[in-house]
């Protein structure tokens, strides 16, 4: 690791730093050599390495299904045929169990998320000094101090690409609710419930009481998707790094957590799935 003179608190929050590029207020348009120039370069900076990883694995999970999907047959199917067809009658189960409504999108967007998420999750597994010390040394090449080369490889343990995919999967809430019951029956749902009376004047005054709750449910959902991935994947990562920092004891300390870690991953992909598949079934249903 860059700066083997680094102590365990700078390696941590090293490892924990996104290589992050914006607009400094001194520095221009450039990459942060810190945390301190990260947070200065305010909301609209990009963490690089989470947009390339999680756009590469996600074109990886493209590549691979659409390669099965033109190459599969009736014959004898190979390994990576039975694990796709296995991937799509899973995920396929599971939304005609789950969800309710009639779309031809929920489906090929439950499997997306599923392996999507898996595969960014799966980097956990990477040992952590491997990737960050190769990016360093791409970096020295171009003329960049390693100690100030980040290089995070987990997109999940990035709480704005969790809440990037929580906050898409809140406009598809938004999107199915309106067009189940109409920009009416969807403003209604927010004012005359979950309190209802047939009192016309006691329902008007518990408007305010029933948008209050009901906002606080719906916001609920994106921010509990986000927070839930994000948390247990840190956690696990956080754990690795740790164990990295123990020297001879790392191999019989690092192998039983990433077998331990695998259960989490594939978890963290499957939850993530099904509450998307079940909030979505919630905006398609009617509330009486």
């Amino acid at each position: 690791m860059a700066g083997n003179n680094m102590t365990s608190t700078e390696y941590i929050q090293h490892h924990l730093q996104n290589m992050t590029f914006g607009l400094h207020p001194e520095n221009g348009w450039s990459m942060a050599h810190s945390a301190a120039e990260a947070k200065a370069m305010g909301f609209w900076a990009i963490h690089v390495d989470t947009m390339l990883w999680s756009i590469g694995l996600g074109v990886l999970f493209l590549y691979l299904f659409r390669l099965v999907a033109k190459r599969a047959s009736t014959g004898v199917p190979t390994g990576l045929q039975n694990f796709v067809e296995m991937m799509v009658e899973f995920v396929d189960n599971s939304v005609r169990e789950t969800f309710h409504g009639k779309s031809r999108l929920i489906a090929p967007l439950s499997l997306t998320i599923f392996c999507w998420i898996f595969l960014m999750n799966i980097m956990d597994l990477v040992p952590v000094d491997f990737l960050p010390v190769l990016a360093q040394k791409v970096g020295a090449w171009f003329g960049a101090d390693p100690a100030h080369v980040y290089f995070k490889v987990v997109p999940t343990t990035d709480v704005n690409a969790t809440l990037g995919m929580s906050l898409s999967v809140f406009a598809l809430i938004i999107f199915y609710s309106i067009r189940s019951k109409g920009l009416s029956g969807f403003i209604a749902e927010l004012t005359l419930h979950p309190f209802n009376t047939p009192n016309k004047l006691a329902q008007i005054l518990l408007i305010p009481v029933n948008f209050l709750l009901e906002v606080v449910t719906l916001l609920a959902k994106p921010v509990s998707l986000a927070l839930r991935l994000f948390g247990n994947l840190y956690a696990g990562e956080l754990i690795f790094i740790l164990i990295a920092m123990v020297g001879l004891w790392q191999l019989p300390l690092h192998f039983p957590w990433a077998v331990f870690h695998i259960l989490i991953i594939t978890l963290q992909a499957f939850i993530f799935m099904m509450l998307t598949i079940v909030y979505l079934s919630m905006a398609t249903e009617e509330q009486h």
